[in-house]
């Protein structure tokens, strides 16, 4: 059985994946420090350690053999990096490099990174490949790209495979206010409880919506596989946020205007991903459609 050590593993997307893991027989030890994770999102059949990435996890290394270190625990929301860019660094940068000084020290085979389609910024073309240039619009989209080239770095001088997973839009059960996805989660929530979904802008950007068990899959095959690289993990489907309010109305049988506000710094307008690379190297496709992402979503919330 292999073990593995998954960082914010009481969060939304990690939670998932922890699930996924231990369905498949794998023995999972969980790193949070509980700040934005709950414990009602661990398995119960995980090991669980409350500790921050930045301190000291010697003692956590010491004291079991990992094979494969899963890493999503971050700061993941993108107007808090903009406000305190060093409180963003800290934990998606220099905690990063923490965990994988522990990986070099303590021999883990493999590394897998949960990146973001936020490196990329404003797009140039569509949809944005993996060789697409990097340009983040905002602190957040340079702190989770910082750390891939550590990664790539240590691969290279201490011999262990990665796997960096750049996700489009995240979606699902679990999920909180907060994060790249989080429009989601708010219309699930409010849209559920009669109240009018609140749109940043004029509503007609778009986003790539990908559901957390096709993101937890593709970790899974991430893990199974031989090959390191860069991989989007997306759907390959731009939906602007209008049309999804409307999906929302037409999933619940309701008619709730949306109420628009200013748009906010630091959005992107348009993207989509090609997860292509992720198909043919990982075998990797979503199996999810958005409508049917969209009412495991709700009835979570209800």
């Amino acid at each position: 059985m292999d073990n593995i050590l998954i960082t914010g593993g009481a969060g939304f997307i990690a939670s998932h994946i922890t699930d996924l893991l231990i369905d498949n027989g794998y023995n999972v030890t969980i790193l949070d420090n509980l700040s934005s994770g709950k414990k009602s999102n661990i398995n119960l059949k995980a090991n669980f350690i409350k500790i921050d990435l930045n301190d000291n996890l010697e003692s956590v290394f010491k004291n079991s053999s990992f094979d494969c270190i899963i890493h999503h625990a971050a700061q993941i929301d993108v107007q808090t990096s903009i406000e305190d860019p060093f409180y963003d660094a800290k934990n998606n940068i220099l905690g990063t490099i923490n965990l994988l000084q522990m990986a070099k020290k303590f021999a883990v085979n493999k590394f897998i990174y949960a990146s973001s389609a936020a490196v990329y910024g404003e797009p140039e073309y569509l949809p944005i490949d993996e060789k697409h240039p990097i340009n983040p619009d905002s602190p957040y989209g340079i702190s989770k790209h910082t750390p891939e080239h550590y990664i790539i770095n240590f691969s290279r001088l201490y011999n262990f495979q990665y796997s960096i997973l750049r996700y489009a839009n995240v979606y699902g059960p679990r999920q909180g206010a907060a994060g790249e996805g989080g429009v989601i989660a708010i219309f699930a929530d409010r849209m559920s409880h009669n109240k009018k979904p609140i749109i940043y802008g004029d509503g007609e950007q778009t986003r790539d919506f990908i559901y957390v068990k096709d993101i937890a899959r593709a970790n899974l095959s991430a893990l199974k596989s031989d090959c390191s690289g860069i991989f989007n993990i997306s759907t390959e489907k731009e939906i602007s946020i209008n049309k999804t309010a409307a999906l929302f109305n037409k999933i619940l049988n309701k008619d709730l205007e949306p109420e628009y506000r200013l748009e906010r710094p630091g959005d992107i307008k348009q993207s989509y991903l090609s997860s292509k690379k992720a198909s043919k190297k990982l075998n990797w496709y979503p199996e999810t459609s958005f409508s049917e992402g969209i009412e495991e979503t709700i009835s979570f919330y209800l």
